[in-house]
């Protein structure tokens, strides 16, 4: 089978099994062109509750396919590749959150999304990289500590410092893998392209962005701005993604060690495969109506204030 082919079946099963394909931004632009939503982390949250079919098939990572099932626990959730994790969501357990809540009780703990169903159900609020700066000035706690990523956290705490927010040691590796000198790289190479950058790179990558924002708010940047080259500084999907929907214009990876690597785990013969036989291929998400009660509290505020 081609992988036009293989599209072609996809495109009938899901309809025959009654599936809604979700897919992040950053898995291969094959799954992109085969899904019913595409976006970040945000766009998947709030859309994968308007899904009318019976089976949510997720092309992305563990904890997403979580919160997928968490917002519809009457229906089945499966995740495309069952090794596909992240490891900025595995950073923290839910007895180290347990414990610094017991130190700072009067603290209000924000949890980036890339974190575990387990850890959320410890948490106040969810954020993600496009609406952490709006939830974090809404709430009414000035007392806020800020967990997994300390350097989506500096960005929030730049943004709001009229609260008291602190930031613990972790992040995301490809993100804050990114240098300055990178970027003094990249800039002297296209020097008259915007630097578009997503806040988990590290503060002195942020410092000398042109712009500053989540994945679905690069992609939007770049297709209002009419300026005509760009340097991405996320995931380099993104980059190939805006020059297949912006042939006008030029976009430049800012590393090539911006490449999730559990993000490309998933292909298209994964996406297939499940289709084929669930049962047999597939990865379903399990949760008990207990546990998803406790995790989804946090979702359900980040809902409400973003």
């Amino acid at each position: 089978m081609t992988i036009h082919e293989m599209q072609e079946r996809i495109l009938q099963l899901k309809k025959e099994k009654d599936f809604c394909i979700l897919a992040h931004s950053y898995v291969r632009r094959e799954i992109l062109e085969i899904a019913d939503i595409v976006g970040d982390s945000f766009k998947l949250s709030r859309d994968v509750c308007s899904a009318s079919q019976n089976n949510i098939l997720f092309c992305g990572v563990h904890f997403m396919a979580e919160t997928a099932k968490m917002l519809n626990m009457e229906k089945h959730v499966y995740l495309s590749h069952p090794l596909a994790g992240c490891p900025m969501a595995e950073q923290m357990d839910p007895e180290m959150l347990k414990f610094m809540r017991e130190k700072e009780p009067d603290r209000a703990v924000v949890a980036y999304i890339n974190t575990t169903a387990a850890l959320k159900a410890y948490c106040d609020v969810c954020v993600t990289s496009s609406s952490a700066v709006e939830i974090v000035k809404k709430m009414d706690s000035d007392k806020i500590l800020f967990i997994p990523d300390c350097n989506l956290g500096a960005y929030v705490k730049a943004q709001v410092p009229e609260k008291d927010i602190k930031l613990i040691q972790g992040g995301c590796p490809i993100h804050a893998s990114v240098t300055a000198e990178e970027v003094k790289a990249a800039k002297e190479s296209h020097p008259d392209a915007l630097l578009l950058v997503h806040p988990e790179c590290v503060p002195a990558v942020v410092e000398q962005a042109d712009y500053v924002g989540s994945t679905s708010g690069i992609i939007a940047f770049a297709k209002k701005s009419d300026k005509k080259q760009f340097i991405i500084g996320t995931e380099m999907e993104i980059a190939e993604t805006l020059q297949y929907e912006c042939p006008d214009k030029e976009f430049f990876i800012l590393s090539k060690k911006l490449i999730c690597p559990n993000m490309k785990l998933t292909t298209l013969v994964d996406v297939y495969n499940t289709l084929v036989d669930p049962i047999k291929n597939g990865f379903e998400i399990e949760m008990t109506k207990e546990e998803a009660e406790k995790s989804r509290k946090c979702i359900d505020e980040m809902l409400r204030l973003g």
